[in-house]
């Protein structure tokens, strides 16, 4: 059993510059390369942190600038409506006041020429009262004698 514990330490005292070499080496590992890894990720992971708070913001602020934009579009939109409705309704009014104008010349034409109509039918009442009491004078003559009065009777 001496033989082993002599052995095993041979072992572990052949083995001390490898474990502080190994200790070392962890030590210089960390200094040397995980603390500036460790540094660079986290510069990385808040730059990446910060592009993507930005990109975020800049969606917001193109969200709300087109909601603005469409905003600016409707009231336009509603703009161009109200502007093309008055449009409309006075084109509306003119056109009534022009369709009763027109109503109006025409009634006044239609009530000259009743009157003209009128006046023609007197007119001609006149002359055919006119032509039939001459008509009758002829006829009273025709069928009567020459001697006899007109007015007369037998």
């Amino acid at each position: 059993m001496n033989e082993i514990l002599a052995t095993l330490s041979e072992l572990v005292l052949g083995s001390v510059p490898t474990i502080v070499l190994f200790a070392f080496v962890v030590i210089a590992y960390s200094v040397l390369v995980r603390r500036p890894l460790e540094k660079t990720l986290a510069e990385r992971r808040a730059r990446t942190s910060g592009a993507m708070e930005q990109a975020k913001s800049a969606v917001a602020s193109a969200e709300n600038m087109t909601s603005d934009y469409e905003e600016r579009l409707r009231i336009a939109r509603a703009e161009i409506f109200e502007a093309r409705q008055q449009r409309l309704q006075k084109f509306n009014t003119e056109r009534d006041a022009a369709l009763g104008e027109a109503r109006e010349q025409a009634q006044i034409r239609v009530d000259a020429a009743r009157q003209q109509v009128e006046q023609s039918i007197a007119e001609a009442k006149k002359q055919i009262e006119t032509v039939s009491e001459q008509l009758s004078a002829q006829v009273v003559k025709a069928i009567l004698p020459a001697g006899l009065p007109a007015g007369g009777t037998q």
